[in-house]
Formats: C-alpha cells, sequence, structure tokens
C-alpha cells in the first residue's frame, strides 16, 4: 500500500510542477513575446518607412532574433531539467503562490532544496545572458543600422518565443496531447 501511495504522491507533485510552468513560465512568455515582437516589428516598419532600412539592418535584426532564441533555448532546457530531476521545487513553488499567509508560501518554498553540478554559477549565467542581450542591442545601435528600439526589442522577442516553442508540450492540459 505505501507504493501506491508514494507514487501518486509524484504525480501530484509533477501535475502540480507542470501547472506551474504553464502558469508562471509559458503565459507570461507567450504575452511579453507578443508585445517584444510587434514592438521590434513597429520598430522595422518605421525604419523602412523612414528610408533606413538596408541589407545590414536585415543582418543586426535577424542576428538579435537568433541570440534571444539562443539564450531562451539554454534557459529551457535548465529549466526542463529542473522539472524532470527536481519536480518538487515548481510544485513547491505553485503551492506557495496559492498560499494566502506568507508565512505559510515561504515555508513551502524552502522545503526543497536544489542541488546539482554548478548550481553556484547559475545566477552568474542569467547575468551573463542579460549583458549579452544590451551588449549585441548596443553594437547593433553604435553601427547605425538599427533603431534602439527595434535593437532591445529583438532579442527578448526571440527569447520568450523560444521559451514558449520549447515547451510546447506542456502548453495544452494533460487530457489534450497528442491530438
Amino acid at each position: 500500500m505505501p507504493k501506491v501511495i508514494t507514487a501518486r504522491r509524484q504525480d501530484d507533485e509533477t501535475e502540480k510542477a507542470q501547472e506551474f510552468v504553464r502558469t508562471y513560465i509559458l503565459f507570461p512568455s507567450s504575452l511579453l513575446g507578443l508585445i517584444a515582437i510587434v514592438v521590434g516589428v513597429i520598430a522595422l516598419g518605421f525604419q523602412l518607412w523612414s528610408g533606413t532600412y538596408g541589407w545590414e539592418t536585415f543582418t543586426y535584426s535577424s542576428g538579435l532574433i537568433v541570440a534571444g532564441v539562443l539564450l531562451g533555448l539554454i534557459q529551457t532546457k535548465y529549466q526542463q531539467y529542473l522539472l524532470r530531476e527536481f519536480p518538487g521545487y515548481f510544485a513547491n513553488r505553485m503551492k506557495a503562490y496559492t498560499q494566502r499567509s506568507i508565512r505559510k508560501a515561504k515555508k513551502a518554498v524552502s522545503d526543497v532544496s536544489i542541488e546539482h553540478r554548478g548550481r553556484g554559477l547559475v545566477p552568474l549565467w542569467y547575468l551573463l545572458g542579460i549583458v549579452t542581450f544590451f551588449t549585441l542591442s548596443g553594437f547593433a545601435v553604435a553601427t547605425g543600422f538599427l533603431e534602439p528600439v527595434a535593437a532591445i526589442a529583438l532579442p527578448w522577442a526571440g527569447y520568450f518565443w523560444a521559451k514558449m516553442f520549447f515547451w510546447k508540450g506542456l502548453m495544452l492540459p494533460p487530457g489534450h496531447k497528442g491530438k
């Protein structure tokens, strides 16, 4: 009997973790990706209208989107690893967001710790990704081939759309997969 209860609890943790990913990762990524791509396309349209759009603009804008996609893919693969190896982490975060009491929410988040090789470097990698976006955007603006709004919006558009695309297996509720 204990094996059945343990298996059911692990399945429940996995379902809560997947619900957390859908609610707090996928939904914001799709919304922010849509906003970023609309802003980037409008900025590129303005650049086309003003007559400063050329092959260099196309190359720089495509490069910024590809850089965003690569960084989004890397972060998504890391989050998928966390979901696969530590589903309790995301499940506890989901429990914490549904708690009404701050004390209970803090206790729910602190129950599961993530221990893997290189865990201490994760914040550094996040910071490095953000610095990379702003460096590439600044370089594109400094060359004069891309307007600042497009240079800032396009890598974020690629980043958020990559997160949404590579999490696509979790976008549908559990009963609708494969239909």
